[in-house]
């Protein structure tokens, strides 16, 4: 079936922009569910694009929503948990990867089999395994094994015909996981932070230092969201998503110095101190930082078995032809983004 009406969520976060503009491009018709319109600006004014305000979370309106969609995408997840309430989710505590990581994909495909959608696209992250000691990476373990077990109970159902009748407590979904190293572009949340400390430190203490990442550039992961779409060859399967080149995270803040002008003495900390760092941090009001969570998951390196996935016939963009342009705050274009989060548009 050709896959013409899509509806995502998480559709304006980093990846959901990039990858509804995409969507859009092609001429596809995208429906965003949005807990606040406003926060899609930008996608609003794209033709095929329609921007709702629902609550992701109530499984009634994800069913609603679903209906007469060929697909759904998964995009939503949040990087730390905390207790404090948010005023736009008051039945939830911010940051509950409980809530956001396991039980709305358990939503999300029931409600796919209450609507009639057959196709799933999940987001997921390299790294998440159900036993991981840190929550992130567990939460989105426990995530995939939901929906790679709907995806199989398809296959099952799809067997019926040659194996005779069985019970199948399912819905039969085609479904694709991806599972991304760090993503960079502008607005990430990674490169972007380092560039804003390494303007105001001159010395820089490092947890995790020598931790691996492959980081993959943003406009490649929506790619590969939009080229698996109608490709039954990505049915059932788990692509892991990483760029051409593997980095320490002392490479990675190194190389952000030395493209913003600021290069800093780096100094890598042992475990016990990058523990420490992690918890100090933890508690520091505002913005996370880095929490403990952070740090358990970056016990392991975050790098890809394998290289790009074949499946998808083009090579990801590396970290030095990309990175420049955004990090560097005197280009015309830094300034001119600079200019629009200043006038909050």
């Amino acid at each position: 079936m050709k896959i013409e009406r899509i509806c995502i969520l998480g559709g304006s976060g980093f990846v959901g922009t990039h990858l509804v503009s995409q969507l859009a491009a092609r001429g596809l018709q995208v429906r965003v569910l949005s807990h606040r319109r406003e926060m899609a600006k930008e996608l609003i004014l794209l033709p095929t694009v329609e921007v709702v305000e629902a609550d992701v979370h109530d499984q009634h309106e994800l069913i609603r929503h679903f209906r007469g969609m060929d697909a759904v995408i998964n995009l939503v997840g949040i990087l730390h948990e905390s207790k404090v309430s948010r005023v736009d989710l008051p039945s939830a505590r911010r940051g509950d990867f409980q809530k956001v990581h396991i039980e709305l994909p358990r939503k999300v495909i029931h409600a796919c089999g209450e609507a009639g959608v057959h196709r799933l696209l999940h987001m997921s992250a390299l790294g998440a395994h159900p036993t991981s000691r840190s929550a992130y990476q567990r939460s989105k373990g426990i995530a995939e094994a939901l929906v790679r077990e709907a995806g199989m109970q398809h296959v099952e159902h799809e067997n019926w015909y040659l194996n005779g009748p069985k019970f199948i407590h399912g819905h039969g979904l085609n479904i694709t996981i991806f599972r991304p190293s760090v993503i960079f572009g502008r607005g990430d949340s990674f490169l972007s932070m380092f560039a804003s400390l390494l303007r105001f430190f001159p010395v820089l203490p490092l947890a995790n230092a020598g931790t691996r990442f492959a980081p993959v550039h943003v406009e490649d992961v929506a790619r590969a969201f939009a080229d698996s779409l109608d490709n039954p060859a990505t049915y059932g399967q788990t692509y892991e998503l990483c760029g051409p080149k593997a980095y320490t995270l002392q490479e990675l803040v190194r190389y952000v110095g030395e493209v913003i002008g600021k290069p800093r003495s780096i100094i890598p900390l042992c475990d016990r101190l990058s523990y420490f760092q992690a918890w100090a941090l933890e508690f520091k009001p505002g913005k996370k930082l880095m929490t403990r969570d952070n740090y358990y998951a970056m016990g392991t390196d975050n790098v890809c078995a394998d290289g790009w996935p074949s499946v998808f016939d083009f090579q990801p963009a590396s970290l030095e032809a990309v990175a420049p342009e955004y990090l560097r705050a005197d280009t015309p274009r830094a300034r001119y983004e600079g200019y629009r989060e200043n006038a909050h548009r």
